[in-house]
């Protein structure tokens, strides 16, 4: 599913700044991903979750995967970076996880289709999911047919051969790669998340955008020669330490951290702190009850971590100080784990926006100055363009007028990849142009 972008205050639809044109949308190259850098006594445990469970909590009962080359599809009204964006993922799987997939031919039976769909049709049948995946079906229409059977469960399929990917052809650039990213390497591989995860797509806390070195890593492993279709978890078991000394040899040795899979009390508060409904009050009540779970589980990690960035966030407009401080101890313990630069990234632009609504540019601009860099390596444009129009409007603040219009200038192709159309990056740019406001007469 798509990295949620991180709430800066509440909805604000001012149009912005009409008469500010539009650049070219920015992209990204190629990207540089760092290997996992975890022992692998902990990997090992983590592959086994994500292979053999799923988001919902119910067991897999058996591995599964494509046997053979893999081909893709894409039908429907595809948007114009789509077919990019899957040739950038198609090259990383082939170099990276040695992965043997490419576009289908003309006329082939792909082995994965990517169906794009107009969102609200998407909605109307599966309202929560901005995008998902589903077996043994190959159009929209099929989906919809077979949707109650038992033909698109999950757990009665020991080999792949079809997996459909629904995504919103009506969506950004960027919620277009991301889906591509998350959607295709589970149509491929592992269908869990966990949100012990701090270098991985497969979690739902969304931080990361991209498929990291780790993600990469569990499907080589995936599709290592040892495993087979229809193997039980204590068979795909005895192979997994061989692999990972393969494959990841800088993992042998070091201390393992094994973490057990989060209750579904805490995933639920999860989705009550972060879901598209309910209030800021639902939102603060949620984050609460994260909160509690994660210190009576006893955790440090980085679900702590999200528990009090969760109500940082929900506190941001009400209550600024009690935010700073949460989101300063989410802060302190992702700088400890490693792979969560970028979650410390998300925490930076929650303090960034919080400083420039107080009238701290100066602060606002430190926040942001520190997260940028980091951003930018994620490949996270509307992470990146908000803490760019946040720098901006600090720099306006400071009297820095000339450098805040350059910067406000260059933010915006990065914000036309992130939000897509011009009317939701002026509603972000009016947002901003508030907290900036805001501070000044403050």
């Amino acid at each position: 599913m798509p990295a949620q972008e991180a709430q800066v205050t509440k909805n604000y639809t001012d149009p912005g700044p009409a008469g500010v044109a539009f650049p070219a949308m920015q992209g990204f190259g190629a990207v540089a991903s760092s290997a996992a850098a975890r022992p692998n006594a902990e990997i090992a445990r983590d592959f086994l979750d994500l292979e053999f469970r799923m988001e919902s909590g119910r067991a897999l009962t058996s591995f599964s995967r494509f046997d053979g080359p893999i081909s893709v599809a894409m039908t429907g009204n595809v948007p114009g970076t789509a077919k990019t964006e899957m040739s950038r993922l198609i090259n990383r799987f082939r170099s990276e996880a040695g992965i043997d997939i490419g576009f289908a031919q003309a006329g082939e039976d792909a082995s994965i289709t990517v169906a794009f769909q107009p969102r609200a049709q998407m909605a109307r049948v599966v309202p929560m999911a901005a995008c998902f995946v589903v077996p043994r079906v190959q159009s929209w229409e099929e989906y919809r047919i077979n949707r109650n059977s038992p033909e698109v469960d999950w757990t009665t399929v020991t080999k792949r051969e079809h997996v459909a990917i629904f995504v919103p052809s009506d969506a950004s650039p960027q919620e277009v790669r991301d889906c591509l990213n998350e959607e295709t390497a589970q149509a491929m591989g592992p269908l869990n998340d966990l949100y012990h995860l701090p270098d991985s797509v497969f979690n739902d806390d969304n931080f990361n955008s991209v498929l990291t070195g780790f993600d990469m890593l569990i499907l080589r492993m995936h599709y290592a020669p040892e495993l087979r279709n229809g193997m039980n978890e204590a068979e795909a078991a005895k192979y997994v330490p061989a692999l990972l000394a393969r494959y990841n040899p800088a993992g042998t040795g070091g201390e393992a951290d094994i973490k057990q899979i989060a209750p579904r009390s805490w995933v639920a508060a999860v989705e009550g702190a972060f879901g598209p409904r309910g209030s800021n009050a639902s939102r603060l009540a949620a984050s609460q009850r994260m909160l509690s779970i994660a210190m009576a589980q006893g955790w440090h990690d980085g679900r702590l971590a999200f528990s009090y960035y969760a109500k940082g966030r929900s506190l941001a407009s009400s209550d600024p100080v009690q935010a700073v401080a949460a989101l300063s101890q989410a802060g302190q313990i992702y700088r400890s784990i490693p792979g969560a630069q970028v979650h410390v990234a998300h925490v930076d632009m929650q303090l960034a926006a919080i400083a420039l609504s107080a009238g701290q540019s100066d602060q606002a601009i430190a926040f942001a100055d520190r997260a940028i860099p980091v951003v930018k390596r994620a490949e996270n444009a509307s992470l990146l363009a908000t803490l760019m129009l946040i720098k901006a409007e600090a720099l306006e603040n400071e009297g820095r007028v000339a450098e805040a219009k350059a910067l406000r200038l260059d933010s915006l192709g990065w914000a036309r990849y992130g939000f897509g159309s011009e009317r939701q990056v002026r509603a972000r740019m009016g947002e901003i142009a508030l907290l900036g406001a805001r501070g000044h007469r403050g």
